[in-house]
């Protein structure tokens, strides 16, 4: 396990759970996007600008991220100028994986780049976008 990649994601979760907005806005990549996949494989992908204004209205209503008491983290691997961490949680009583890429600077993780999500339904999230839109 790489603790490079360990220590940034707790760097990042951390930042999500005291709403630091700085911090989150410098780990994400200007070309950041989370693409999320539930199991009947539906596909939602989300910018940097849209998990920015995400951030920035949770934290407007004075909330903050849950807790990340339950997050493990299984493998990392490097190869070339990125590197992969993968992370699971349970959400509802599901387990919820997570691939992060990190753009790598040298030996250190510098930005995230993307986040795979797999997820069990992201009707809801559908419904979200479409009512903002």
């Amino acid at each position: 396990m790489d603790q490079s990649l360990v220590d940034s994601m707790w760097e990042y979760l951390n930042a999500g759970l005291t709403m630091d907005i700085d911090k989150i806005d410098a780990l994400y990549d200007p070309e950041f996007e989370n693409i999320r996949i539930d199991e009947a494989g539906l596909i939602v992908a989300l910018t940097k600008a849209q998990f920015m204004d995400r951030f920035h209205a949770l934290k407007a209503q004075g909330q903050h991220m849950e807790p990340v008491d339950d997050v493990e983290f299984l493998t990392t691997t490097r190869y070339g100028d990125h590197a992969t961490i993968i992370m699971r949680r349970v959400k509802e009583g599901r387990p919820v994986l997570y691939n992060f890429v990190w753009r790598m600077d040298g030996d250190r993780p510098a930005t995230i780049l993307r986040e795979f999500t797999n997820e069990k339904d992201l009707s809801y999230l559908v419904k979200l976008i479409a009512a903002a839109g």
